[in-house]
């Protein structure tokens, strides 16, 4: 794979649902280390269109494709079911907005950052032990606390474990949707500014979706933003946000329109 390669690339992208328009046309590339901010007010498609990429989702129509570790583009929707599971034990993450549905609430910290070691083919209860632990500090839990399970912790350090699980098998692309939704203001900054730091460090691809346009400019390179199911302006994140062209965009940028 060449830098020029994209990793994940969606065509004619979308999804109905009866007379309801999930996401349609959507077209779109994914490099590695290249974050996608994707944006709207509340029903515009944007938590369907991270579904179809992660592939959690099929698509009414359209596809989309993953570029394998041998280089070769795969379609998502017709790989063998096990093949897929695998796909988003390993290669994939996922940080949801809820931090209790990216987690085993009744497994301890470690646990839940060891399962994903073990679905990478870790076996040594003593190495995975470690390398849990490491993550954990990583996203700032006291590693002391890796035997407690996450009904003890706080709303944000429920996130920062979601974060050390859906990393610790270092993914290729990770889907983030809204994941500082609901945190304090100050909790909120503390986790972007861990986000940023690990995207970075680890060179990740990530499509995140959110309505908070601090957010996207922070964290994105890029951003598309949705009405309606559809791709109404895309580009560079500062070329969106500082000037906006679709009059759409421009509402949401001056805040005239609420998320």
């Amino acid at each position: 794979m060449t830098a020029d390669e994209p990793l994940l690339v969606a065509e004619g992208l979308g999804r109905d649902y009866g007379a309801r328009i999930g996401c349609r046309g959507v077209d779109l590339a994914l490099h590695e280390g290249e974050v996608l901010a994707i944006v709207g007010e509340s029903g515009s498609g944007k938590s369907t269109l991270l579904g179809l990429l992660s592939g959690a989702h099929a698509p009414s129509a359209g596809r989309v494709l993953y570029r394998r570790r041998h280089g070769v583009l795969a379609d998502l929707a017709l790989m063998p079911e096990a093949e897929r599971r695998l796909l988003m034990r390993t290669d994939f993450g996922f940080v949801r907005q809820r931090a209790e549905d990216g987690l085993r609430m009744a497994v301890s910290a470690g646990g839940n950052v060891g399962e994903r070691l073990m679905a990478t083919g870790w076996r040594n209860y003593g190495a995975i032990r470690a390398e849990a632990a490491d993550f954990l500090a990583r996203v700032e839990i006291d590693p002391a606390r890796m035997d407690e399970d996450p009904r003890s912790f706080s709303g944000g350090m429920r996130q920062r474990l979601q974060i050390a699980r859906s990393l610790v098998s270092r993914p290729r692309l990770v889907f983030m949707d809204e994941p500082t939704s609901g945190l304090d203001v100050s909790v909120q900054a503390r986790l972007l500014d861990l986000i940023r730091a690990l995207v970075e460090e680890m060179g990740l691809a990530v499509a995140i979706v959110t309505h908070d346009l601090a957010v996207a400019r922070l964290l994105a390179h890029r951003i598309i933003v949705m009405r309606h199911g559809r791709v109404i302006e895309e580009g560079l994140a500062d070329q969106v946000l500082d000037d906006p062209q679709a009059p759409y965009t421009q509402l949401l940028v001056s805040s005239v329109l609420t998320p």
